[in-house]
C-alpha cells in the first residue's frame, strides 16, 4: 500500500523535502513506517523517535494500523518560551 508522508521543521530540513510517498506492506503500522523511513533516510533516524505522529490529522500511537492513501505526518517536538 502507499501512504503519503509529510515532514515539518527539522524533519523537513533533514529529509530535504516536504513530503513523499511511502510503499508499505498491507498490514503496516505507524511504527513500521517510522522504522522504514529511518532506514531509507539516515538523517531522519535520530529525529523520528522523538516525534509525535498524526494520521489523517489525528494524533495516533505507534501501533496504529495504516490504510492506503493515509496522510502520515511526523511532528518534531517544539521548543520555545
Amino acid at each position: 500500500m502507499r501512504v503519503n508522508v509529510r515532514y515539518f521543521a527539522s524533519l523537513r530540513e533533514a529529509a530535504g523535502l516536504d513530503a513523499e510517498p511511502l510503499e508499505l506492506p498491507d498490514s503496516a503500522t505507524v511504527r513500521e513506517a517510522r522504522s522504514l523511513l529511518a532506514e531509507r533516510r539516515p538523517a531522519l533516524a535520530r529525529l523520528l523517535p522523538a516525534c509525535a505522529v498524526a494520521v489523517n490529522r489525528a494524533y495516533v500511537s505507534p501501533e496504529t494500523a495504516l490504510a492506503p492513501g493515509d496522510e502520515v505526518v511526523f511532528i518534531p517536538p517544539l521548543g520555545g518560551g
